[in-house]
């Protein structure tokens, strides 16, 4: 491998790990915009309970009011009947029947009452939840706008990004690059290091025996490390200092 092709290698993950590094901005910009999301859609799914609730309050406001005018009937019906009674057993099955049709009436209107209490109270909730939401959601559309600009900008970068590294791989050995992704396509980011002054592999600092060593100064082959797999190669003079990716984890 000459000193050429080891330098493309170097150029082609440092392309790479920007690559990946756009990814997880844009990844990153998931949780952001739920985030910013959560207080208006607690408050709808708040809103939405507190609204089935009225309809269901008001269904029963409507069968209780169904409830009592149908028994307001039958008082009078009865009311009626007693004047026309023909001996004291009817007129006592009578008033029996009546005075149990009042006691019920009564358990209607009781209970209307305290529904329509209760109506008033889920009313006014409903309005506070209604005016909250109106507020958080007004506070979360400029926000997700700038969130989804933001994230557009990177996805656009990250195209950009892609194209680049597609014209910079057509000019390398469709060999070594083979190898190269190999390397990668487990998870790894750091697929090419440098060999260190002292003879170690730049990534995972094991020393290297020294005939191998020679091969990787004078650029002959592919060389990899034996411990951790990296392609190592002469260290250029821009990273003659020790790597920047020099101890990072496979």
């Amino acid at each position: 491998m000459t000193e050429q092709r080891g330098t493309d290698l170097k150029q082609l993950q440092k392309l790479d790990m920007r690559i990946a590094a756009a990814r997880q901005r844009i990844a990153d910009f998931d949780p952001r915009l739920a985030e910013s999301e959560e207080p208006a859609l607690r408050l709808e799914s708040e809103l939405g309970t507190t609204r089935t609730r009225l309809q269901e309050l008001k269904l029963e406001e409507r069968r209780i009011e169904l409830s009592a005018e149908e028994k307001r009937t039958r008082r009078k019906k009865l009311d009626e009947r007693l004047g026309s009674v023909r001996n004291l057993r009817e007129e006592a099955a009578v008033t029996a029947e009546l005075e149990m049709v009042k006691r019920a009436l009564q358990n209607d209107e009781q209970e209307m009452l305290a529904l329509i209490d209760q109506l008033r109270k889920m009313d006014e909730r409903f309005a506070e939840l209604e005016a909250s939401y109106k507020e958080a959601s007004e506070r979360v559309g400029p926000r997700r706008d700038t969130l989804l600009a933001e994230r557009a900008e990177a996805q656009n970068e990250l195209e950009a990004l892609r194209a680049e590294r597609a014209r910079f791989v057509g000019s390398m050995n469709t060999a070594e690059l083979k190898i190269y992704d190999a390397i990668r396509a487990g998870g790894r980011q750091v697929a090419v290091a440098d060999l260190t002054e002292d003879g170690a592999c730049g990534h995972c600092f094991g020393m290297i025996p020294l005939q191998l060593r020679n091969e990787i100064r004078h650029g002959r082959g592919l060389n990899r490390c034996e411990a951790c797999g990296v392609i190592l190669t002469a260290p250029t003079l821009e990273t003659a200092a020790p790597s920047p990716t020099g101890g990072q984890g496979a």
